[in-house]
């Protein structure tokens, strides 16, 4: 069900905005609106125009809150003042700014020694002073890597025919690393041929003292030393805020409620008394809590409160938003909200079609998917998700699972086993029924198209309820699902009942107004309403158009009734496919031999259990959302967001 709403406009001295934040709007669920916006009829409004001072120390204080573990298990035993607060986050971030300097500086410095690293890795095994070879004067060097493929060409082909030397440093599965000498005067003719091997240079600082292994050495050394304080600068951060997560909590908190009270102010409006400036803030409450407040504040002479502007007319609001929507149903259904948000909360004055789809996702679902194990691991399974890691979805699964136990009794199916328990109603794979016109066919199809005519009929019932509660003459007598759509559909319902139960129909006339009358009705909607709402233009200029235009419509709309009753045939056809489903498990476990593979039965069962689940899942929540809530739900609702100032 929908909450029912409040439009609540409060006033009071403007200095006093923030004891009226803090002391009543804390404790209790409200709905701001942009008082400008909204109060229309009061003359002289401004904005309350102040800038947020603690919007900066919020965001800091923010920070160090989220890294705390588990910040709202931490007890506070005392709230601290404005001042205190502001101080206490000054110095933490203060004293934090120079540890995580700190840190900075050694993890610049571990990346520098990595780089260093990785660079004279490959050339760690060169026996002589690396700072005398780069300071070679006539004899040309490079350090670098070659791809193996080209190196052993070059060796085979090349290297004997050229004044060069390469020393092999190091290699893995596709490069050779070393470096190459040369006379100076022969450089550039023995760089191209290296070139033209893919030799790759890599450039070797002159920083390094020694010999490669040896500096090698020093670096790894220095490298882990520089790790270690970097560990220990981190240590020193987290010692820092366990330290001080008290006065973090205390000060973050104090400060939210105070950033929160600026917030408010931005949807207040100031007016101007005699002598005093007055706030005015106006937001939505429920009807329990509107009135809960206005008894909590009677007694305060510096607060005055009207619900619905019933009370002073100077105040009565020019409401311009509909009310937001909060809903509120049983802990049972309360999951299957889920499925009514993704498609859009009902509006205030809309049906809140929580309880409808969770009966109906249930029941389809378990008539699809029928098996009183399977039904039972979906129950059990889903109520643990859902009761201790709060899964939404797995209470949804879980009620659909007792449907699933149910019909498996009905359809005497356990674990795809069919002699184990009696059906209790029939079994879908074998069952069938003779036709008129048609012939032989499976019960569960008749049976499933019956359901969904019903429903159908059932959706068309609230669409006119939902009309008539928003005052909408089109979707209450002439749209596709409203009283005209109604008699059509039904007509059309009580006819094929009357041809399979063996019965003759109504004669030409009464066939007439049950058939024709309503589609002409819904053919003449447009110009029919405009004349009840009293309109001035009542039959569009083309007419000729308007006639093609409803004709099509027409066709369209028999098309869409033919299908939408079809669509329904899904729910018998995988109640047989279940079955057929849980048979093959069954011959591919040796059912049929008499020995059974026990093993293949369970990988079986948890096989069909999830894959048919899911998709027995998604057919029906699309059977809700096309077949269903196309018919009456609009679901353009805005979401109730209340404001709650943190103690």
């Amino acid at each position: 069900m929908i909450e029912k709403m409040k439009f609540l406009s409060i006033t009071g001295p403007k200095t006093d905005i923030d004891r009226v934040v803090n002391t009543y709007l804390s404790k209790y669920e409200i709905h701001l609106e942009n008082a400008l916006s909204e109060l229309t009829a009061v003359e002289s409004l401004s904005p309350f125009m102040e800038i947020n001072p603690y919007k900066e120390a919020l965001t800091v204080a923010n920070s160090f809150y989220e890294e705390l573990a588990d910040p709202e298990q931490i007890s506070v035993k005392s709230a601290p003042d404005t001042e205190q607060a502001l101080n206490t986050i000054r110095r933490i971030q203060s004293d934090y700014q120079e540890l995580s300097n700190t840190r900075t500086d050694l993890e610049s410095q571990l990346a520098a020694l990595d780089e260093s690293l990785r660079v004279i890795r490959p050339f760690r095994n060169i026996n002589y002073n690396l700072s005398s070879i780069l300071k070679f004067q006539f004899i040309h060097f490079r350090f670098g890597r070659i791809e193996k493929e080209y190196y052993q060409k070059f060796e085979k082909y090349i290297y004997e025919n050229l004044d060069t030397i390469f020393i092999k440093c190091d290699e893995d599965d596709q490069y050779i690393w070393g470096v190459y000498f040369v006379p100076e005067h022969e450089a550039q003719k023995v760089k191209a041929v290296y070139s033209s091997m893919h030799f790759e240079r890599i450039y070797m600082p002159d920083t390094y003292e020694g010999t490669a292994k040896s500096a090698f050495e020093q670096l790894t050394q220095k490298r882990n030393r520089t790790a270690a304080d970097l560990a220990s600068a981190d240590q020193k951060k987290a010692d820092f805020l366990l330290r001080n997560r008290e006065d973090i909590v205390a000060s973050r908190n104090a400060i939210a409620q105070l950033s929160g009270n600026f917030d408010v102010r931005r949807l207040a409006a100031c007016t101007h008394g005699d002598k005093d400036v007055f706030y005015i803030l106006c937001g939505w409450m429920t009807e329990k809590d509107a009135h809960s407040f206005q008894a909590d504040i009677k007694d305060d002479s510096r607060i005055f409160c009207i619900i619905d502007g019933e009370e002073d007319e100077h105040l009565k609001p020019g409401v311009h938003q509909q009310p937001p929507t909060k809903l509120k149903n049983p802990k049972l259904f309360k999951p299957f909200e889920m499925y009514i948000k993704m498609y859009g909360l009902p509006a205030y004055n809309e049906m809140d079609p929580t309880w409808f789809v969770a009966l109906t996702y249930s029941f389809i679902f378990g008539a699809m998917f029928g098996d009183v194990g399977q039904g039972l691991l979906l129950f059990i399974g889903g109520f643990l998700l859902y009761k201790f890691k709060h899964i939404t979805l797995a209470g949804i699964i879980s009620c659909a699972g007792v449907f699933s136990t149910f019909f498996g009794f009905m359809f005497g199916s356990i674990f795809g086993f069919e002699d184990v328990i009696p059906a209790l109603w029939l079994r879908p794979m074998n069952n069938m029924m003779t036709v008129p016109f048609i012939g032989k066919l499976n019960t569960v199809f008749i049976i499933a198209i019956g359901f969904g005519m019903g429903i159908i009929l059932l959706c068309m019932v609230f669409n006119i309820l939902n009309a008539w509660k928003a005052g909408d003459i089109e979707h209450i007598w002439f749209d596709t699902n409203s009283v005209a759509g109604l008699v059509f559909y039904g007509s059309a319902v009580i006819s094929i009942a009357l041809i399979l139960t063996g019965h003759t129909l109504p004669g030409g006339i009464v066939l007439f107004i049950m058939f024709g009358v309503p589609l002409i009705l819904i053919f003449l909607k447009e110009p029919l309403t405009a004349l009840i709402e009293k309109k001035s233009k009542v039959m569009p200029k083309e007419k000729g158009m308007f006639i093609v235009q409803g004709l099509f419509e027409m066709f369209e709309v028999l098309l869409s009734y033919f299908s939408n009753t079809l669509s329904f045939v899904r729910i018998g056809a995988f109640a047989v496919s279940h079955a057929a489903m849980m048979e093959v498990v069954l011959m591919l476990a040796g059912a049929e031999s008499g020995n059974l593979n026990w093993v293949v039965v369970v990988l079986g069962n948890l096989f069909v259990c999830g894959m048919e689940g899911l998709i027995v899942g998604i057919q029906v929540l699309r059977l809700e959302y096309y077949e269903m809530f196309s018919r009456f739900y609009k679901g353009t609702g805005r979401k109730f967001e209340p404001f709650r100032s943190v103690k």
